[in-house]
């Protein structure tokens, strides 16, 4: 007669998986909320659609106070809907560094160079990630998720995090040739689409990239380990 157990390894193998797909889900979510989630990634536009149309309209005094005054009214938002804020007050003096430099250059245009050398920073951290062998989307997932740098062991993971972080490298670096060249051509309505059309849509498609690399890479120790 059959035991009242037989069926105990089928739920214990199925537990183990299910466990991994809450701590990658979680973990995903910490992710996507260091960056303010997906409102918050909208919420980074809204300083610039201000500051263009006022500055043509009113000058660059009422531009740097309008995108100041806009910036302060998410925070509050945030705050009221205690939704995280941490993205909002990077956010807030993001825009506040971003205002002081056009304001001691005395030109629309310098409202936009910290966001520029920004992009060629991260680009390059990610890119010295991938030269040293450490690529950042590996070393940050391993962090989230506790594994630290166990995926190294792994040359099909490290293959997926390498793809993963040459996405990032490619949007920031993009971001830094298209809008530096608009920079120095002085087309700062040009910088203010560029700014918004290379801003949330690219980080979207790099953080999809991303997640569907974590996730397989999550996925690989366990199918490896049932196949033998």
């Amino acid at each position: 007669m059959p035991s009242s157990n037989d069926n105990a390894p089928s739920g214990e193998h199925n537990e183990p998986a299910a466990a991994l797909d809450r701590d990658e889900e979680a973990a995903e979510q910490t992710l996507l909320e260091q960056l303010g989630g997906f409102s918050g990634l909208i919420y980074s536009t809204v300083p610039v659609v201000v500051f263009v149309p006022v500055n043509s309209f009113a000058g660059l005094t009422a531009a740097i106070w309008a995108a100041l005054g806009v910036a302060a009214l998410i925070l509050v938002w945030r705050l009221i809907r205690r939704s995280p804020v941490q993205p909002a007050i990077s956010g807030f003096f993001g825009v506040g560094i971003c205002a002081f430099i056009a304001y001691r250059m005395g030109e629309a245009k310098g409202f936009f160079l910290f966001g520029i050398y920004t992009s060629l920073v991260y680009a390059g951290v990610f890119l010295v990630s991938m030269l040293v062998r450490w690529p950042l989307v590996g070393v940050i997932w391993g962090v989230l998720n506790g594994h630290g740098s166990a995926w190294r062991s792994d040359q099909r993971v490290q293959r997926l995090y390498y793809l993963a972080t040459t996405t990032w490298v490619l949007v920031f670096g993009a971001r830094y040739l298209v809008q530096s060249q608009l920079y120095d051509t002085d087309r700062t309505g040009w910088l203010a689409f560029t700014r918004i059309a290379m801003g949330w849509p690219l980080t979207a498609i790099a953080l999809g990239v991303t997640v569907w690399a974590v996730r397989r890479a999550g996925h690989l120790p366990t199918r490896t380990a049932a196949a033998a």
